[in-house]
């Protein structure tokens, strides 16, 4: 028998001994933390009786435990589960080592909830991650599972009793897989394509997706590596074509470390599209979430299989594997009212734009710095306006 279930029967066995021990674990000792179904019954039970007024929990401290109270919790347990007998119950009493030291006996119990639950929950939010990827549209189970992980991890921190807060693991956990196209779906990888075709031939839409979108939520390599070599053409100020697209990756070394050569950033840059940069961008945060969800899912799986882990640091490390998928998670909602009017224009100082600008003999009109905060807030509030809608 494991400790996890030696500890489940001697608590039993310490409220069946001393019915006044149920005072001191029933403010955080639930029936579900029992990993056995008869024990989760037994101890609604004892609950029961004592919320209905069971004379044997009002005892005082020597005074000797009616033999009355065991058939009432057997009788009340058999109603919820079978199995319950009554041999079984006087059995959980002389398992107890100690009935004093029931809530020690109880946060072992917890422990092992804790760890059971933690697994639970994130292989839902992996499944829930893979589910939305394979339908290929939406991300609203992956947000909802990843929601109620956040939830469970507050709810057992407040049990065992402590603040939670996100701290690295001392080990290395699970990381993200290196993906390869291969690996990426077809829709994923055009999707990528068509954004950053859009952004080449039209630089002005850059404003739109600057703000909420990163180069590591493109799947592909060499696509992040364009994505980089846009922004740094848009933020000095400097012409979008073909040609200068490829100078920049090769300047930033993409066109040696095998992740892009020059045929293919020519054909990206030249992907005929039909959509705004916007749409095809949000197709694109919405792919690294999906990844980032599954990611930080298997990282809390290992996490919670470790039983050398206490559960303050299961619960802290875990809060830690979610902060990834949290921040995708903000990008994605935009920035709130108060935080897109304190927010940096983004503009680039004026001495800076005029070297760029100087070192370009065509500037063209439509490669304006980035729009100031306030007036890249509109976008902010319709791209929230238009995920919230039904």
């Amino acid at each position: 028998m494991t400790p996890l279930l030696q500890a489940e029967q001697a608590v039993l066995g310490a409220v069946l001994l001393e019915p006044r021990q149920l005072g001191r674990l029933s403010g955080w000792l639930r029936p579900e933390h029992f990993y056995r179904p008869a024990h989760s019954a037994i101890y609604a039970a004892m609950l029961t009786l004592r919320t209905g007024g069971h004379p044997a929990t009002k005892l005082a401290p020597d005074a000797p435990v009616p033999l009355a109270w065991l058939n009432d919790i057997r009788e009340e347990a058999s109603t919820r589960t079978r199995g319950v007998t009554t041999g079984y119950v006087h059995s959980l009493a002389s398992a107890c080592p100690r009935p004093a030291h029931a809530p020690v006996y109880g946060r072992m119990v917890l422990e092992g909830a804790i760890h059971r639950s933690v697994t639970q929950h994130a292989v839902r939010l992996r499944q829930a991650a893979r589910a939305d990827t394979a339908r290929g549209s939406g991300v609203d189970e992956t947000l909802h599972r990843a929601q109620v992980l956040h939830d469970v991890l507050d709810d057992l921190s407040r049990r065992w009793g402590f603040e939670p807060r996100p701290v690295e693991p001392n080990t290395a956990v699970a990381g993200p897989t290196a993906t390869t196209p291969g690996q990426v779906a077809e829709r994923v990888l055009a999707d990528e394509e068509f954004l950053l075709g859009a952004l080449t031939a039209h630089p002005e839409q850059f404003a739109q997706v600057a703000d909420w979108l990163r180069p590591g939520d493109f799947a592909d390599p060499g696509h992040r590596q364009v994505y980089r070599a846009l922004g740094a053409l848009g933020h000095r100020g400097e012409p979008v074509d073909e040609l200068t697209v490829l100078w920049e990756c090769q300047r930033r070394g993409a066109l040696t470390d095998g992740s892009l050569d020059a045929e293919r950033v020519r054909r990206i840059c030249h992907v005929p599209v039909a959509g705004s940069a916007e749409h095809f961008g949000e197709q694109v945060l919405d792919s690294s979430l999906l990844r980032t969800a599954a990611t930080s899912a298997r990282q809390v799986q290992a996490l919670a299989d470790d039983e050398s882990l206490a559960p303050g640091q299961l619960i802290s490390q875990a809060r830690h594997a979610l902060v990834p998928l949290d921040e995708v998670r903000r990008r994605r909602d935009g920035p709130g009212p108060e935080e897109a009017a304190t927010k940096p224009s983004g503009v680039p100082p004026p001495a800076r734009t005029a070297a760029a600008r100087a070192r370009s003999p065509t500037p063209r009109a439509e490669n304006k710095p980035p729009p100031s905060a306030t007036a890249s807030a509109p976008t902010a509030a319709a791209r929230r306006s238009r995920r919230n809608s039904p």
